[in-house]
């Protein structure tokens, strides 16, 4: 195709628009409403983070097919005319309402509910699930990662392999939600004013024929940011040279940062490194370690005791790589004031608008999770965890500071019970359908199965 603005509005599954030119000519153009929510969990999770609705809320506001955009979907011979001529004027106007980004939830619980005409809400359904699915998956691994690390420093090194630059962007996003410390990907930085951090690659040390005049060189240029790879061709011998080399620096009136380890037997020479700092009186001088990292590298190398102050965290993590996919999804839950479901086998939904109330233990822990219907009365003690973010297609708050999603996420993850964080087997959290949902279930299958007969 030849045109140059195709939008957003366009990223969505053929059958979303053939659905549409369907409800369009049959009139079936009244209110409805989405549940997004995730079936099952991911091997050895016990929770996710919820993370993208930014993302869903600008693509809502904005939602609106480009001249380009039509002119491909005319080129496909399977719509009419006066169809088009529809979409063209097609806005949202409806409305959501969510969890926070950097909200802990559980399966069958919807973290995003949209309402509005059918067809508008239809059409959404590819890029809701694309943006949330992705960046839950990435803010829950990386909760996991720092979990692992036990209060140790997180860096995201993963934009090189990450699954594009998209994809990159909101890794860094989703990992700095769920308390890295930062990112590598300077793009990432500039857009989210997330903090960034680098170091040095093997091609810096070997473009000198003298590893010493490597590090002279970066320290010169950064006297008192520098740390230094040391694993090119020795890492102990590495280690003394920047020892050196760093005793140097602090004669000059700076400080050497830290060392990097990036390949090897982390435990040994992580232990082994730090003793050469330690002689050399630089005892404040970092052990940073990088590849091959994940949560469950660094438990590893934690629990052993290796003797590492902070981690760069890559490929594993910014491709989830033990569970790169979820199943996520997007069901109508009701129509025109009908509460609708599905019956499929191990796919049954739950129908109607519903809420998520939070209870919580005498010391703030959290407990349980019921999920009701929306207009359920919520006891005094259930926290709900569904709030209005969009109405008549406009924002009704201010986008967040991504440092308050990250303080969000930090308070739910500190007062989630120790055994639904483990990285190996968690614990299953306990939720709960409540009665008036339970009865409007029970109702609507009864509904659906003599309508069958």
């Amino acid at each position: 195709m030849a045109g140059n603005s195709i939008s957003n509005a366009i990223f969505t599954d053929l059958y979303e628009l053939t659905m549409t030119q369907a409800y369009w000519q049959s009139g079936t153009t009244a209110n409805a409403r989405f549940s997004l929510f995730f079936r099952t969990y991911p091997p050895d999770r016990g929770y996710f983070v919820a993370a993208g609705l930014e993302d869903v809320l600008s693509y809502l506001e904005d939602f609106c097919f480009s001249e380009d955009d039509l002119a491909y979907i005319r080129s496909t011979a399977l719509f009419q005319d006066a169809f088009l001529d529809f979409l063209r004027d097609l806005r949202f106007t409806g409305g959501v309402r969510a969890m926070p980004e950097g909200t802990i939830f559980f399966t069958d619980e919807p973290v995003l509910e949209v309402e509005g005409p059918v067809m508008e809400a239809q059409l959404a359904e590819t890029f809701i699930i694309n943006q949330v699915n992705l960046q839950t998956i990435l803010a829950t691994k990386a909760s996991r990662v720092l979990h692992a690390a036990r209060g140790k420093t997180l860096v995201e090194f993963a934009a090189r392999r990450a699954h594009g630059v998209e994809a990159a962007n909101k890794l860094a996003r989703a990992a700095y939600i769920a308390g890295f410390a930062g990112t590598s990907n300077v793009m990432a930085g500039g857009l989210y004013g997330i903090p960034t951090f680098g170091t040095m690659a093997h091609s810096f040390i070997t473009a000198f024929e003298d590893e010493a005049e490597s590090f002279r060189a970066y320290a010169r240029s950064f006297p008192d940011t520098s740390t230094f790879l040391v694993d090119t061709y020795d890492t102990l011998a590495g280690t003394r040279i920047a020892a050196e080399v760093g005793l140097e620096m602090r004669e000059q009136g700076h400080e050497l940062r830290a060392i990097r380890l990036d390949s090897g037997d982390m435990l040994d020479l992580s232990i082994k490194a730090r003793a050469i700092l330690d002689d050399a009186d630089l005892g404040k001088v970092l052990v940073f370690a990088s590849g091959g990292m994940d949560e469950f590298e660094v438990d590893r190398l934690l629990t052993a005791g290796a003797a590492i102050d902070g981690f760069g965290v890559g490929t594993k993590a910014g491709v989830s790589a033990d569970a790169p996919w979820t199943d996520c999804a997007y069901k109508l839950v009701e129509y025109d004031g009908r509460p609708t479901l599905k019956l499929s086998t191990d796919k049954q939904t739950l129908a109607g608008p519903k809420q998520v109330l939070r209870y919580r233990d005498s010391q703030g822990y959290f407990d349980h999770d019921v999920i009701d219907c929306a207009d359920e009365s919520a006891p005094p003690a259930g926290e709900a965890l569904l709030q209005p973010v969009m109405e008549k297609g406009v924002r009704t708050l201010d986008p967040p500071a991504l440092a308050d999603l990250r303080k969000t996420f930090a308070g739910e993850f500190a007062l989630l019970p120790s055994e639904y964080k483990s990285i190996k087997s968690p614990g299953r959290f306990d939720v709960q359908i409540s009665d008036r949902l339970s009865k409007l279930q029970a109702d609507v299958t009864a509904g659906v199965r003599r309508r069958m007969a």
